[in-house]
């Protein structure tokens, strides 16, 4: 079936515009004195709002799909399940979303990297929503959400100065835990898994390609994340900080 004509299509539709519906709700929450001050953070907090919501959701979900199918662990080219499908096809509507939010809101310079990231992880999760392919690999990618929760608070509370509060500095622990069982060992395991799989078919080699570029990009995210908050002298000061991604 032609991809102008596929089924996914209300569905991405229909994520994208939930988000966006989503984003204008959560932009009527009162906002932190420190952040309301600033028309820059205050986008970045309505931003990152969304993604915390995305996060929860898309977390959660993904858990339940592999406690539910747990063939997914395994076969990533061709378990299947309908609530997997969904999923992916949420995740891509958030992406999509975010990616519009971004360009319209003028941050695609501050946020080339994220843009990178969105377009990236679009291209792997259409693979799953068009061909049926890879779903379960598509679920195990959505694993790094569960760390996304604990990611995005220390985000918003470096937003808002909140640093020096108590609640940072447990968050800080709990993102590092967070961040190697459900970004770096899943995003390892694919990895490997892709590296075998490789030279078999045309769309392995492509989504081999996407994961080493994803790698890349988390190592280096890993080490900025270190670096700021465990090693706080060695993050150069820069009088202009307008990056989206906040070390």
């Amino acid at each position: 079936m032609p991809p102008l004509l596929h089924p996914a299509l209300p569905l991405l539709l229909g994520a994208t515009l939930t988000f966006r519906a989503l984003r204008r709700a959560l932009c009527r929450l009162p906002l932190p004195a420190h952040v309301r001050a600033d028309p820059l953070r205050t986008w970045r907090w309505h931003n990152l709002l969304v993604s915390f919501a995305h996060s929860i959701f898309s977390g959660i979900w993904a858990l339940l799909c592999l406690w539910q199918t747990p063939e997914m662990l395994v076969e990533i080219e061709t378990a299947w399940s309908l609530s997997g499908y969904l999923l992916v096809c949420f995740s891509a509507g958030y992406f999509i979303h975010d990616t519009v939010d971004i360009v319209v809101s003028r941050q695609a310079r501050a946020s080339w990297e994220y843009l990178v990231h969105h377009v990236m992880a679009i291209g792997a999760f259409f693979s799953g929503i068009f061909w049926s392919s890879f779903v379960g690999g598509g679920v195990l990618t959505l694993l790094v959400e569960v760390s996304n929760i604990f990611l995005t608070i220390r985000m918003m509370m470096k937003i808002n100065n909140a640093q020096d509060l108590l609640l940072y500095r447990v968050n800080k622990y709990v993102n590092l835990v967070m961040y190697f069982f459900f970004r770096l060992a899943p995003q390892a395991y694919l990895t490997h898994f892709f590296l075998r799989y490789t030279g078999q078919r045309n769309l392995g080699t492509f989504l081999l390609g996407i994961l080493l570029m994803l790698d890349v990009m988390i190592l280096i995210y890993f080490s900025r994340l270190l670096r700021s908050d465990f090693c706080p002298e060695r993050v150069p000061s820069r009088k202009h900080k307008d990056k989206f991604l906040t070390e």
